[in-house]
């Protein structure tokens, strides 16, 4: 019997270890993804979102195409933004060795919620704009662009609409991922300050 209980307080031991080292790894980012979402003007659940799916929270990532650090920005896109900045010392560097640049997490961030900001403005009067926002993340503005146009002239398109014309299926599952994450998120911070607004004044 001991050894039953044992067993037993060793699997919830290694399950809450678990819990905590999960919630560690994917929050231990969070201040600065804030801070630069912030500057940025874009909603920093979404990049959140984005960096889980993109490498669940690894710096180190490098992907098939080139995408480097935890938001998978391709070197191309970091030159466009140290262009646009003024930072020339950067753009250089980056010409000659982007992988040290960007796996910094505080640099990859800000380049991704950069890059948000501006494909957010080809989308802002569009309904759900979000969903828009990630599939031009994932596939290109242009593509979201000719996903986002109506079937009839003047018809407004929901982001449902927009996700059944996107025709890459790893685009499709990509947004379908990360949107469901982004409204769960959303969902449980509503619930909590609806309780936070019920909950008695001592």
């Amino acid at each position: 019997m001991r050894r039953v209980v044992a067993v037993i307080l060793l699997v919830l031991i290694l399950l809450l270890a678990a819990y905590a080292f999960n919630r560690y790894w994917t929050h231990r980012f969070d201040s600065l993804i804030a801070r630069q979402a912030a500057i940025y003007r874009v909603d920093p659940d979404l990049v959140w979102s984005i960096i889980y799916e993109e490498t669940y929270f690894s710096p180190w990532k490098v992907g098939r195409d080139g995408e480097i650090g935890l938001m998978q920005v391709m070197p191309a896109t970091a030159r466009e933004w140290a262009t646009e900045t003024g930072m020339e010392g950067l753009e250089r560097q980056m010409a000659n060795d982007p992988q040290s640049i960007l796996r910094d997490p505080e640099r990859n961030i800000q380049i991704g919620c950069w890059y948000l900001e501006k494909i957010y403005e080809q989308f802002q009067d569009k309904p759900e704009a979000e969903t828009r926002m990630v599939a031009a993340y994932n596939a290109g503005p242009s593509r979201a662009v000719e996903w986002s146009k109506p079937d009839q002239p003047g018809n407004s398109q929901s982001g449902a609409e927009f996700i059944n014309r996107i025709d890459i299926p790893s685009t499709k599952a990509y947004v379908l991922s990360i949107m469901q994450r982004y409204r769960q998120i959303k969902s449980s911070r509503t619930s909590s300050a609806a309780l936070q607004q019920t909950s008695p004044v001592k």
